[in-house]
């Protein structure tokens, strides 16, 4: 059960009820984690803000996802982790490649090691070396790639954290 309401343009006040009556007008339906965080505008146009910077990032999309269900599996958010397994189908990604990046890895060597990167980033950022930036170039990642997991993982964190507190869970009859 959820612990904070959803608001709408009608309930909400403020920034939040423009936020969220611009959302509306452009994308019909507002799902509940931003209906929810709505109760913060700071918090919901940082969420914004962050996720279309993200839209542009140089990383793969495919290989963004499966960080965000490496990391989403470590931060236990299902919501987040359904809709990051069902973008990861959506784009090609096979169910065994789903299983390992639930696992924090990958067959393909350096899809495994951007994982990586982005776990250490989310569970321990000082253990970052530099051989380990070192390798991920060698793998044909641009400084600027690397870079991008900092904000995949900012935005998952964000995202996970804030479900977990409001109580959002995935629907029932989900298949993941």
């Amino acid at each position: 059960m959820p612990r904070l309401t959803r608001l709408t343009p009608d309930t909400a006040v403020g920034a939040s009820r423009d936020l969220l009556s611009e959302l509306e007008s452009r994308h019909g339906r507002i799902g509940d984690m931003v209906s929810t965080m709505a109760h913060s505008p700071a918090v919901l146009g940082g969420y914004l803000q962050l996720s279309r910077a993200m839209g542009r990032a140089k990383l793969d999309r495919r290989v963004s996802e499966r960080i965000s269900v490496a990391v989403q599996a470590l931060q236990g958010c299902g919501l987040c982790l359904d809709a990051h397994v069902s973008a990861a189908r959506a784009m090609g990604v096979d169910e065994e490649e789903i299983a390992r990046a639930r696992a924090g890895t990958s067959a393909d060597p350096a899809i495994a090691a951007i994982i990586a990167l982005a776990l250490r980033i989310y569970r321990e950022p000082t253990s970052i070396t530099d051989e380990q930036v070192n390798a991920l170039r060698e793998h044909g990642y641009s400084d600027r790639a690397i870079a991008d997991v900092v904000g995949v993982v900012a935005l998952n964190i964000l995202t996970g954290s804030f479900n977990l507190l409001a109580g959002l869970v995935p629907e029932s009859g989900t298949d993941v």
